[in-house]
């Protein structure tokens, strides 16, 4: 064991006389007195005669733990005094004092009856408590402190000495007080070499010097992050060169498109491949809300029809595939029940809608039809774009918020195993900034690749030798695939937790309509058992379940009014449908689903 550090952690303050003890910290703002003499004298006699027999000559230094009143002045109590002589005074043996204000010094008489008790004390400025505890010569002696409520003390100092063991990763903290039987070897022992093993955090914090040479001693448990062969030679005794901390700190998060089972991929910001954007796919009108930004118009083409029916969102506008739809804004409208629905403004375009017509026409445009969409609307909408810039990744994720899907149409050149052209397309999730490490093996100097130590902490431990400095720029790969469970473990990051999820559809009369329903289909099984003891009866026609809709239902909504112009609220067809409001149950089907 090898002691490298010890730190004062407290002071223990004991009273000689009682036993107590109080912990103090090395901080304390008092100041201490040496006192010289290891017990106190009850009068000025028995302070002259100790002197006496210790052939101490005069002038020596004492005070008092009380208030000393005399004719002319009351001295404080641990005010430090002088006593110069002693002699006789109006027929009084006395004690000459000198007591030093600051601004000058007085003359006491007194009597050598005068009552103590008195502690003489050792001439000197007042010392801190470190200083105390720091000097050798003040180890053995007792001290007082106006500050403390005892009159004298002893101060033990308690110490954490902080010791490395050979093989050992952290610091053995041991404490003062243990009471152990040590040795000191340090003189046999100086060719002893303690190697103390690292974690890649550690050397992380470090921040170097670089390169590093070490050697693998322990592997963190669990499934690999990356499927990169690179990771089949993290074992024990491998030797690895760390060149430093990768630049750029932050990665992007990409996803495959167009395949049932998607791949995952981490992009550093270094990646030189040229990048398209493709139009993006939004199932829900709140992926619509997210996307929107100000300045920015998202033009979306419907993918799926929409019926606005149901009692929440009666009279809500319905789509159909291939309405082209321009996002506003957000809002929020009253429905049927009173409720508050959080609502998407949008402006249906015709297919005649040009961009060279807008300015020309900017009075017609104002006049098209605004709709509302719910936020929970789960139709499907594709983006309306016409970008055939190619961007860079660091251009890209300035430019634009990320979820973004593009297509890569020029790989990184300084990767020539770059996989990303060989998708249809690509979703870049997220931006996640991390430290990584550039590291090769020392086998292959020449294949370097980075390492996160947050999610990859290798135990090492520093090699001798000299690692071997590639010529030029090092050849990092800035596209490594990950896998899929840590994938989802990076979901789990900051950065996607502030991800709220869409709103849920209410439930109001669709719930009831459900238990209406399954409670229908209980009877029809139950009927089926009595019709094959019965003559079959021509069945009843249902009674219309169609809500009637009033003359003011117009203006449903009071935060945004339907009566605005421009703003189309669809009714619910109350028109006579015949014979198709009726259903009838064929009983020869229900008797043959029996048998």
């Amino acid at each position: 064991m090898k002691v490298t550090h010890i730190r004062l952690q407290t002071a223990v303050c004991e009273n000689p006389g009682t036993g107590q003890t109080m912990e103090l910290a090395p901080n304390f703002h008092g100041h201490f007195h040496p006192l010289t003499g290891p017990q106190s004298y009850g009068t000025l006699e028995e302070l002259v005669s100790a002197a006496t027999q210790c052939s101490k000559k005069l002038p020596i230094c004492f005070l008092s733990t009380h208030r000393i009143t005399t004719e002319t002045r009351v001295v404080p109590e641990d005010q430090p005094l002088m006593l110069e002589a002693v002699e006789m005074h109006f027929r009084t043996r006395c004690a000459r004092c000198v007591l030093d204000t600051g601004a000058h010094q007085v003359v006491l008489h007194l009597p050598l009856s005068q009552k103590g008790p008195f502690w003489e004390w050792k001439p000197g400025t007042p010392r801190t408590l470190l200083q105390v505890l720091q000097d050798p010569a003040l180890r053995h002696l007792l001290f007082t402190c106006p500050t403390l409520p005892w009159r004298s003390l002893i101060l033990r100092p308690k110490y954490e000495l902080q010791a490395i063991m050979h093989m050992r990763r952290t610091i053995v903290k041991i404490p003062s007080t243990l009471e152990v039987d040590v040795e000191d070897v340090t003189a046999s022992s100086q060719h002893i070499h303690f190697i103390q093993p690292l974690l890649l955090s550690e050397v992380l914090a470090r921040e170097g010097p670089f390169p590093l040479l070490t050697e693998i001693l322990e592997v963190p448990e669990g499934p690999p992050i990356f499927p990169s062969p690179w990771m089949g030679s993290f074992q024990k005794g491998q030797r690895l060169c760390i060149y430093g901390l990768a630049s750029p700190l932050w990665r992007v998060l990409v996803s495959t498109k167009g395949r049932k089972v998607p791949r995952h991929f981490m992009v550093s910001g270094a990646y030189q491949g040229k990048l398209r954007r493709r139009p993006r796919e939004f199932p829900t009108a709140y992926d619509l809300l997210g996307a929107l930004q100000p300045g920015r118009p998202l033009r979306v083409v419907a993918t799926k029809d929409y019926e606005g029916e149901g009692v929440e969102n009666s009279g809500f506008t319905s789509l159909a595939v291939g309405d082209r739809l321009e996002v506003l804004r957000s809002g929020q409208a009253h429905g049927v029940q009173g409720r508050d629905i959080d609502v998407l403004v949008c402006q249906r375009l015709s297919d005649e809608t040009r961009e060279e017509e807008e300015e020309e026409f900017e009075e017609e445009a104002e006049d098209q039809e605004q709709i509302l969409l719910p936020l929970y609307v789960s139709g499907g909408f594709v983006e309306e774009m016409s970008d055939g810039r190619r961007y860079s990744l660091e251009d890209l994720t300035a430019q634009f918020s990320l979820p973004c899907e593009v297509k890569v149409v020029a790989k990184d050149a300084s990767h020539p195993a770059d996989p990303l052209p060989s998708f249809p397309g690509l979703r870049l999730e997220e931006k996640i900034t991390e430290p990584f490490l550039v590291v090769s093996l020392d086998s292959k100097p020449g294949m370097c690749f980075e390492i996160p130590p947050r999610w990859l902490d290798l135990t090492v431990v520093e090699a001798e030798g000299q690692p071997d400095q590639p010529a030029g720029s090092l050849p990092v790969a800035t596209v490594e695939e990950v896998t899929d469970a840590f994938y989802y473990r990076l979901r789990k990051l900051p950065a996607f937790e502030s991800q709220t999820p869409p709103p849920r559809p209410p439930k109001g009369q669709g719930l009831s309509g459900q238990k209406k329903q399954s409670g229908k289909e209980r009877g029809v099984k139950s009927s089926q058992v009595l019709e094959l003891q019965q003559p079959p009866l021509l069945p009843k026609a249902k009674t219309k379940t169609l809500p009637e809709v009033s003359k003011g239902s117009s203006n449903m909504y009071s935060k945004i009014p339907a009566h605005k112009k421009g703003l189309r609220l669809t009714k619910p067809d109350t028109k006579d449908r015949g014979d198709y409001d009726h259903d009838y149950e064929e009983v020869s089907d229900h008797f043959q689903k029996t048998l």
